[in-house]
């Protein structure tokens, strides 16, 4: 697991009417702030990555579809340094995953149907924080091709 990166369960309460899908809460161990939220769709095969931040903190949810999402760890200091970590995402394995800043981060559609990915995020958009790459920047060791194991 990368440092810093949290990864919380998430609270789904079900009955014959439908479900109330927890995500964050001011008193979470790992809530650093309000800054927005905002919504991603993503189409099953489509990548969206690699991006990162050097002050926004992350916090992804999934309620619809399915992702799998990947890290990558290049911070100079860092004891998980060069580190790359899959979590596949959805409503089957509900989850809030907390991002630091500088660990380098992409999704992808994965399943039949468009996913919708949540992000709770500790600043508001500020393009002067963000940097992007192609998903398949050879700088990054990934591979987004599906595993056949």
């Amino acid at each position: 697991m990368i440092d810093g990166v949290v990864i919380t369960p998430l609270r789904q309460i079900t009955d014959e009417r439908g479900k109330v899908m927890h995500m964050l809460r001011a008193d979470a161990a790992h809530f650093q702030g309000f800054g927005e939220i905002y919504f991603s769709a993503v189409y099953p095969g489509a990548i969206k990555g690699w991006h990162i931040h050097t002050k926004m903190v992350l916090n992804y949810a999934v309620p619809h579809g399915h992702i799998k999402f990947v890290l990558y760890d290049d911070r100079p200091n860092s004891p998980t340094k060069g580190e790359v970590q899959e979590i596949f995402m959805g409503p089957d394995n509900y989850c809030c995953v907390t991002v630091p800043p500088l660990v380098w981060n992409g999704f992808k559609g994965i399943g039949t149907e468009m996913a919708l990915v949540a992000n709770c995020a500790s600043i508001g958009h500020d393009p002067t924080e963000i940097d992007r790459r192609d998903p398949f920047d050879p700088s990054i060791p990934y591979d987004w091709a599906i595993k056949h194991r």
